[in-house]
């Protein structure tokens, strides 16, 4: 009696041991089928439908070892190390208005705008219209910046660099306004991040 027991026994063991296995390979193989995404960007520009062809296990394990989208530089000199890559650094935002001091009123970055008329914004083909920006000379006009955690704003939004400043070296960017007037209460804002989602026109 005992002897069937044991017989028993180890032929629910068996058993256990098969169906698991046998439902762990279901599992895998419906893991393994092509998923299907929606990408919007952050100002829903457009929308991209992508098939991941990589069966999910293996993206997640990708995704670990995968480099960051966008490269972390912590200087001026390493942005111009980074040219035409999707760089990534923490800065200061000034603003400025057109008629501020020693201001032309006139971007200094071609087509070389006049801004005198309150027209802080620029109608680009794929961003649509966006916010004008000064920057340091080793971001080629018609760079594309996305900001984040700029509070006057609120929310991330787009810039174009049109225009350069004796003041704006470094990892500071001037936002322009349309008169010296709205920024007399905003000062630095520190902490700024900056993307630059394309280098130049």
């Amino acid at each position: 009696m005992k002897w069937y027991k044991k017989q028993i026994n180890s032929l629910v063991a068996y058993f256990s041991i098969l169906s698991f296995v046998i439902i762990l390979l279901i599992i895998i193989a419906k893991l393994d089928t092509p998923e299907t995404v929606v990408v919007t960007n952050i100002n829903t520009i457009k929308s991209v439908e992508a098939s991941k062809i990589m069966p999910i296990t293996t993206n997640i394990f990708q995704g670990i070892f995968e480099a960051p989208e966008y490269k972390k530089v912590f200087s001026t000199a390493e942005i111009s190390n980074h040219k035409s890559e999707k760089i990534e650094f923490d800065g200061t935002l000034t603003g400025y208005g057109p008629d501020c001091i020693g201001c032309s009123g006139i971007l200094a970055c071609p087509p070389n705008s006049k801004v005198l008329n309150g027209n802080i914004y620029y109608d680009d083909d794929k961003y649509g219209k966006i916010r004008i920006l000064a920057a340091d000379p080793s971001i080629p006009c018609g760079s594309i910046v996305k900001i984040s955690n700029y509070t006057p704003i609120g929310e991330d939004f787009y810039g174009i660099v049109l225009d350069r400043g004796s003041d704006i070296h470094g990892l500071t960017m001037d936002l322009l306004y349309e008169s010296e007037n709205q920024i007399r209460t905003l000062g630095r804002i520190y902490n700024i991040n900056f993307k630059l989602e394309r280098w130049g026109y």
